[in-house]
């Protein structure tokens, strides 16, 4: 694929999301669900488990890359290599400020304040100049009211809490700059190239954040390097990497949206694997969740149909 060929156009705050890609948002969601019960259930830093996932994704898809996509690395430009390099540092703020944000407050509250990435991702698309509507504020607010419901927040007063809480919040900006970046380097390079270029920077940086917190990086069992190999291959290689497969056409504020679904995603994979009873509320969140993301996909796409003439 060269410069010329590369195609570059302007994505709409919200819009309907083509079929193939509500597909592979669900498959993208039934893994990154299962992410948060195998990171439970490994026995490492967190941080050092956020660096592996990259690590090991980066391991995979840059022989591919070298092999096949030569060409495209070749005809990138300084935009696109930035955007990309930009979108890797995001992802490795986003970990770096959500995962320690649950040593300083509850999970609940730390949980639901990342999950305000769609809030950030709506209003970034404002500050670029692409206009979010009545309509989509409400359907993000009926989305929240399903996360906040589920998670139980419960904000606390304390400086450490607050510490935490403020993580948190930043954790889902950076999640949401991270989709914003990466919609704008997905419209003219492929996924697969994008991807393998996000992922090592993010292991890049979190390796230095990992080095100079002193985080272990090996040391474990085996069945804990098994469950790391699961996690990247589920959320890491298949969750995230079809998000960013989406994002070529579907925008970042739908896309930070149904990330949303993760949450009584992981509780249900929870309960299962891990004897975690989810909570009675689960059934209801996920139905405002999903209401929430009816609303804004159905507003954007109204917003965004052809205009028929009256005759």
């Amino acid at each position: 694929m060269t410069a010329s060929t590369r195609q570059r156009g302007d994505l709409p705050a919200v819009g309907r999301p083509a079929g193939s890609d509500l597909a592979l948002l669900a498959v993208a969601l039934a893994a990154v669900s299962t992410s948060g019960p195998l990171i439970a259930a490994t026995v490492a830093p967190a941080l050092a488990i956020a660096f592996w996932r990259n690590a090991m994704a980066a391991g995979v898809l840059l022989p591919v890359v070298l092999l096949r996509c030569r060409a495209e690395l070749r005809s990138l430009d300084r935009r696109e290599w930035r955007l990309a390099g930009l979108a890797g540092v995001l992802l490795a703020l986003h970990f770096a400020t959500w995962i320690p944000s649950l040593s300083f407050t509850s999970v609940a509250s730390a949980t639901a304040l990342v999950a305000t990435q769609p809030v950030w991702a709506a209003l970034l698309s404002g500050l670029r100049g692409v206009p979010v509507g009545r309509a989509v504020w409400v359907g993000i607010g009926v989305a929240m009211s399903g996360a906040l419901l589920l998670t139980g927040a419960d904000l606390q007063v304390s400086s450490r809490a607050l510490i935490g809480d403020g993580l948190a919040l930043l954790g889902g900006a950076f999640a949401a700059m991270y989709m914003t970046a990466g919609s704008e380097v997905r419209r003219s390079v492929s996924t697969t190239t994008y991807t393998a270029l996000c992922y090592t920077t993010t292991a890049a940086v979190l390796l230095v954040v990992c080095l100079v917190g002193r985080q272990s990086l090996t040391g474990y069992d085996a069945e804990d390097w098994l469950r790391l190999v699961a996690l990247t291959a589920g959320a890491q290689l298949l969750g995230h990497s079809l998000f960013n497969r989406v994002l070529k056409t579907t925008s970042p504020t739908v896309v930070s949206l149904s990330i949303l679904l993760e949450i009584p995603g992981a509780a249900l994979i929870a309960a299962v694997f891990l004897d975690q009873r989810p909570p009675l509320l689960a059934i209801p969140a996920a139905v405002l969740l999903v209401s929430g993301l009816g609303l804004v996909i159905r507003a954007g796409s109204r917003a965004t149909a052809p205009s028929v003439p009256v005759e």
